[in-house]
């Protein structure tokens, strides 16, 4: 299994060493995703890389293969939790943005109508 660079006390990366509990909906080699403790919407999914990536605003030509892995991943988990009403996929970027845990992460929200308007 190829070694990522993470973050000793980055939330997120524990979580996807399996050093913190959670409920895991997916995993492959570059990617963990598991249900938000603090669901917006019958189904919440959190999906990261495995690789520690502070936001969407630090990609770059080096890491952005793992933001693809996690979108080629959502739609996986998107087709296997029967979502075929549609979802809506969110990634904060930064404080002003409501992003709490500095590891880049999609939300996928679903279960229920979700309107126009951001959550």
């Amino acid at each position: 299994m190829k070694t990522f660079h993470t973050e000793p006390d980055c939330l997120f990366c524990k979580i996807a060493a399996g050093e913190i509990p959670s409920t895991k909906v997916y995993e492959d080699e570059s990617v963990y995703a598991f249900r938000d403790i603090n669901p917006q919407a019958p189904t919440h999914i959190l999906v990261i890389p495995r690789e520690h990536i502070v936001s969407a605003g630090a990609l770059n030509a080096g890491n952005s293969v793992y933001a693809a892995k996690c979108l080629e991943a959502v739609a996986k988990i998107a087709e296997r939790e029967g979502l075929s009403n549609g979802f809506r996929l969110i990634s904060n970027c930064g404080p002003e943005a409501g992003q709490t845990v500095p590891h880049l992460h999609f939300h996928i929200l679903a279960g229920r109508e979700l309107g126009e308007k951001m959550v």
